[in-house]
């Protein structure tokens, strides 16, 4: 296989990194009609002197606002919530009350402690001022906190016309996407969520909503598509987990300030690890997946949200993929046809990564795979919190070269460049 460039920069679990979440307490009693936990907190903040209220948000205040984006707004608009569901009377408590309230029923999460890892990379939406050969980027990433819960953060970076990389710096400050308004929040079904008018992509987190998705939103693969019109939308798909059953869905957005986390039906979507072409072939939507935990699927449909069937197209055959196969991201289409990363797992569970080219005209037909993977887990790529793993979400076209970004050892993210062309010639 070609070599490869491996830059030196490494994305890390951050403990530093938090949230305010909202802290949820049980509305309704449990003790045969005594007030419940949160209507006793209620009423003994209420009975607070104006003194006492003041000195104690004071302290909530030390302790948290040079910590979070406009803190005192996240402590009212929790408290919004909790007056909608108690039908308190809003007007007759002041506003150091309505705040304390509200940092009473909020926490602090640390959305990236446990692990970073498995990133996918498109286009960055917004290309102004960008000289000729580069170009900007946006990264999603898998981050885990606490209870091993998964959300989607973000980064942006540039790639230059001389193939650096180069980070946007975070900012001092994470927000969660969120709905404007509670009833916005369906427990079931769509949801559109919005990123905080004032924060970046880089400093957003889209936290699990639904009950679909209650332990985590897993491995978003971002494809940039183009519909026939020539409009782009950015669609991503994702695995909602909720502690017991899996189901993917799409992630829509064409301006990234509004986001649609949107479930997928049909059998192929009670499936992990699906990855969109960024276009229609042949008239018809395709994906890619791995409906048997083993081999390569390919779907299409006439409607992006409902997926059934599929054919088998790729089943393992050299050793470092005969435990399983997957995709490893949206298709990446070439004068050849779709280049498409996969990922294979050998002996000892050891994870590889190598490539695959599709038919442009007819994906169902496999022209070429990699022989020997592209990258492949070792060194310093073993240890960590699931060792000999590399995993990529996708990848990314920039000129002539691959510029992926993968997860080692799901527990941080590094970045490698590979010349296309070397790695279709090596290919059979």
């Amino acid at each position: 296989m070609p070599e490869l460039f491996h830059h030196p920069l490494r994305l890390r679990a951050d403990p530093s990194r938090v949230v305010v979440r909202p802290f949820h307490i049980a509305w309704a009693s449990t003790n045969g009609g005594a007030p419940s936990r949160t209507e006793r907190i209620v009423s003994e903040v209420l009975a607070l002197s104006p003194g006492e209220a003041r000195a104690q948000l004071e302290l909530v205040l030390k302790d948290f606002e040079a910590r979070h984006w406009q803190t005192r707004r996240v402590f009212m608009t929790r408290y919004d919530e909790i007056e909608a569901m108690l039908k308190l009377d809003g007007a007759a408590i002041g506003d150091e009350k309505r705040q304390l309230l509200g940092a009473y029923f909020c926490h602090e999460y640390s959305y990236a402690a446990a692990a970073l890892m498995n990133p996918s990379a498109v286009p960055h939406y917004d290309q102004t001022g960008m000289p000729p050969g580069s170009m900007r980027i946006l990264m999603s990433l898998r981050a885990v906190g606490e209870g091993h819960i998964s959300s989607v953060a973000f980064r942006e970076g540039i790639i230059t016309d001389g193939g650096e990389l180069v980070l946007a710096p975070e900012p001092p400050f994470a927000t969660a996407a969120d709905a404007h308004e509670p009833d916005e929040r369906a427990m079931e079904g769509p949801v559109r969520i919005y990123r905080h008018r004032d924060s970046t992509l880089s400093g957003t987190v889209i936290f699990p909503i639904t009950r679909a998705q209650s332990n985590g939103l897993e491995d978003l693969r971002i494809c940039h598509f183009l519909h026939d019109d020539g409009t782009p939308e950015w669609i991503g798909t994702y695995t909602a987990y909720n502690g017991s059953v899996i189901q993917s869905e799409l992630l829509r957005t064409r301006d990234w300030r509004s986001l649609d986390l949107v479930p997928m039906t049909g059998s192929a979507a009670r499936n992990k690890g699906m990855a969109l072409f960024p276009r229609k072939v042949d008239g018809k939507y395709m994906m890619l997946g791995r409906q048997d935990g083993e081999n390569i699927f390919l779907h299409t449909s006439d409607d992006i949200t409902h997926w059934e069937g599929g054919a088998m197209i790729i089943k393992p055959r050299f050793p470092w993929e005969l435990v399983q196969m997957g995709n490893c991201g949206p298709p990446i289409e070439t004068d050849d046809g779709w280049l498409v990363l996969t990922h294979g797992v050998g002996a000892m569970r050891k994870y590889s990564i190598g490539a695959a080219l599709l038919d442009k005209n007819d994906p169902s037909k496999v022209l070429a795979r990699s022989r020997e993977p592209l990258l492949a887990a070792a060194d310093q790529d073993r240890e960590g919190y699931v060792p000999n793993v590399v995993y990529t979400c996708g990848a990314i076209r920039h000129g002539d070269s691959l510029f992926i970004p993968y997860g080692v050892a799901d527990s941080s993210v590094a970045f490698a460049f590979a010349p296309i062309q070397a790695l279709i010639d090596q290919m059979e």
